[in-house]
């Protein structure tokens, strides 16, 4: 199978993918849920003309003249409307979100009064009609889109769907992702390696990363290298419901990479399997039935790299989102490149603020598996396939990494 480019690479992650059903979830489980609908207002906010401020509902006309004396006629807290109507010569104490009665136009600040013995209260500066009134309708009226349909909900808009009276939401479902490494060498962290042995590092970051981007992760461990147990690993993800199976390690060519002899014998075809980049040129992707397989390989950053190119955009679809490839942006380069070979390059780099724009330096060593690079970098500079040499201060292409 030929190299696929990662722009033909990444259409095909994400063909014949829609995003998930809908669910109806309750405001406490929403945040980062992507919505299925638009969201409309059930209410008007607010639903009548109320004050802005603690101070004296009044006739804008009665205190043109200030300083003035005016009649109390009334009290209105917040959520207690005042029943009767405030006429020529008469105020109402008001506090912040009372309504306004009926007759007042204005609401003068407690600061600029006086109450005086008798229920009376001097107005010492006059005030303009409307003056700290929020009208009826000022934030939004019922009937109002106010969430559209795709849109990605954060803390703030959880308080807007509050307000417009909805204590469900309608959002795309989360994916399921199942996940499992392959390889006898692997062991977890806090244990002793014996010969020949590595500490098993991949999944912990695969997990989080997917977990960030809104799916529900099954981890079913480390899978030995045989094919009987690789098989019985993606027959575990199918029958877990897994929307997405995601596996690090044996996609190689060797004799115990296994992960493409299991998914052929559960009659998975797949969509490519060489990727024309560097880390992560060994990367599988298929489908079996409704579940959509990636297999990425089991160099840490080679794993790491391609997940961000590929699995989020994948997850992101899944949920509803339509941001789904991470933004690009240009740098100058901080230090020189030489010319580049048939593969794109996705290099670990620092970024920092310089005299003219940000400043991208490619980590010297880009070896793909050497963590410490990876979890120092800020970015991914990315140099296109057969790009010739770069000088210091030359503009460069990025994608920032999450932190």
């Amino acid at each position: 199978m030929a190299l696929l480019s990662v722009a033909e690479a990444f259409e095909r992650v994400l063909a014949e993918t829609a995003p998930l059903p809908a669910e109806e979830v309750p405001l406490d489980q929403a945040d980062g849920r992507v919505l299925a609908y638009d969201l409309k207002a059930r209410r008007t906010q607010p639903p009548a003309d109320v004050s802005a401020m603690d101070g004296y509902a009044v006739r804008a006309a009665d205190v043109a003249a200030a300083p003035v004396r005016l009649r109390i006629v009334g009290e209105v807290p917040a959520g207690r409307p005042f029943g009767a109507v405030v006429g020529p010569g008469e105020a109402a104490r008001i506090f912040t979100g009372g309504v306004v009665p009926a007759g007042a136009d204005s609401i003068v600040v407690q600061e600029v009064t006086r109450r005086r013995d008798g229920g009376w209260v001097e107005i010492e500066k006059p005030t303009s009609k409307g003056r700290h009134v929020r009208l009826r309708g000022l934030d939004f009226r019922a009937g109002d889109v106010l969430l559209g349909k795709g849109h990605r909900l954060t803390a703030r808009d959880l308080q807007l769907a509050a307000g417009m009276n909805h204590p469900f939401v309608p959002v795309h479902r989360r994916p399921k992702l199942a996940m499992f490494a392959t390889g006898d060498e692997l062991v977890a962290p806090g244990t002793e390696p014996g010969p020949g042995q590595i500490v098993y590092s991949n999944g912990f970051a695969l997990a989080a990363l997917a977990r960030a981007e809104g799916a529900d992760v099954i981890d079913l461990g480390v899978v030995g290298d045989k094919l009987d147990e690789t098989v019985a690993a993606v027959r575990k993800a199918s029958a877990r419901g897994a929307d997405i199976l995601l596996t690090t390690g044996g996609a190689s060519v060797g004799e115990y990479d296994l992960v493409q002899a299991a998914f052929a014998k559960e009659g998975m075809a797949l969509s490519f399997w060489k990727v024309a980049m560097r880390p992560g040129r060994p990367l599988m992707h298929g489908r079996l039935g409704g579940m959509a397989a990636l297999g990425v390989p089991g160099n840490p950053v080679s794993s790491y790299v391609c997940a961000f190119l590929f699995l989020v955009p994948l997850i992101r679809r899944l949920c509803g989102r339509s941001d789904l490839a991470t933004p690009t942006e240009t740098a100058q380069l901080g230090c020189d490149l030489p010319e580049n070979d048939e593969r794109a390059d996705y290099l670990r780099a620092s970024l920092r603020d310089g005299p003219d724009g940000p400043v991208a330096t490619p980590f010297p060593v880009q070896d793909s598996s050497m963590m410490t690079p990876l979890a120092k970098a800020d970015c991914l500079v990315i140099r296109e396939p057969h790009a010739p040499a770069a000088k210091a201060g030359e503009q460069c292409t990025l994608m920032r990494l999450p932190r």
